[in-house]
């Protein structure tokens, strides 16, 4: 049975905000949500079922009040208002404002009720793991929290790292020198450093030592103090890899390990260090753990349904291509 809300607004310029270009904002939440939204004068008329309609209206509601601060808003943003409205009470914080990070170039706020808790993980804690797919910002947000921490001098260093050794190809049969061999496993993160600071700062950054993109085996036999260490693709780690990272955290430092489990590239008799380490952790005090999932997928909304098939496939299938070690 379908229900009728209607919503007012009294500021037209930032009602048309609100309606996006060609009323793009609008699609994004009717086809989110499944319903129809019309526009009569200064109001909006939301028809649908009652649990969506309510939940669109929270949602509007949330965004108008971002555009009456001075904010402005994209399609992200809209996606990002409505998965903090389905979640509801459940979010600690259902505007996605919470712990928001500035950078030089944009202040990053969480788009998903999962973002929302790995930021505040990694505001509270040591050591953070962000599990789950691509996608999820698991990278991204932990680059982005590092570089504010950077700018405003709270750590000396940056520390970004990757398993060198990814889909079955050795550094050893790569063309070129060290630097050429390693970029393409690390260009993620170069990518997440420039989309915070400009580009003059990351090249003098890095020059300079206070940002150092490297591989994995480049930390063994380190301590690192007053650092932000940050691990990549962590699923791709044995054993041995990943407590020798794990105990390079030095006084005043920081870390952040990402990874998916569903994406091992490991020999099939070696075990993911990542998976062993949840297992280890798990209840040590210090350190929290974020599981993201296919709903916390942020990238263009195709790539949230290619993932949902693909994991509903594999389950139908009985998972014959996931990751058993």
């Amino acid at each position: 049975m379908s229900t009728v809300q209607e919503l007012s607004f009294k500021n037209n310029s930032l009602l048309l905000q609100l309606l996006g270009q060609h009323d793009c904002h609008l699609d994004v939440i009717e086809d989110a949500l499944n319903v129809e939204i019309a526009m009569r004068g200064n109001q909006l008329q939301i028809k649908g079922a009652a649990m969506a309609v309510a939940t669109a209206k929270a949602g509007l509601e949330k965004l108008y009040n971002r555009l009456q601060k001075g904010e402005r808003l994209e399609k992200a943003d809209v996606a990002a208002a409505v998965r903090f409205a389905q979640a509801g009470s459940s979010a600690e914080d259902n505007t996605g404002d919470g712990n928001a990070i500035k950078t030089r170039k944009k202040t990053i706020t969480a788009r998903t009720p999962n973002q929302q808790k790995y930021l505040d993980a990694l505001e509270h804690s040591q050591l953070v793991f962000g599990l789950g797919p691509a996608g999820t910002g698991k990278t991204y947000l932990a680059v982005a929290k590092a570089v504010e921490l950077l700018q405003v001098e709270k750590i000396e260093r940056l520390i970004l790292s990757r398993p060198a050794v990814e889909a079955g190809e050795h550094l050893g049969f790569l063309p070129g020198d060290l630097r050429s061999k390693v970029d393409p496993y690390l260009r993620p993160l170069y990518d997440a450093l420039h989309d915070m600071m400009p580009a003059e700062q990351v090249e003098k950054r890095l020059a300079n030592g206070q940002i150092e993109v490297a591989p994995l085996a480049f930390m063994r036999g380190r301590t690192l103090g007053r650092a932000y260490v940050i691990l990549d693709e962590a699923q791709n780690t044995t054993h041995v890899q990943m407590k020798m990272f794990l105990t390079r955290l030095g006084e005043g430092s920081r870390m952040a390990i990402t990874g998916d489990l569903s994406q091992v590239d490991l020999p099939k008799a070696v075990k993911s260090g990542l998976r062993e380490a949840i297992q280890v952790l798990d209840g040590v005090s210090g350190i929290s753990f974020v599981r993201f999932d296919e709903d916390d997928v942020v990238r263009h909304p195709l790539v949230t349904r290619i993932v949902k098939a693909y994991n509903a496939f594999e389950t139908s299938m009985g998972n014959p291509y996931g990751e058993t070690h």
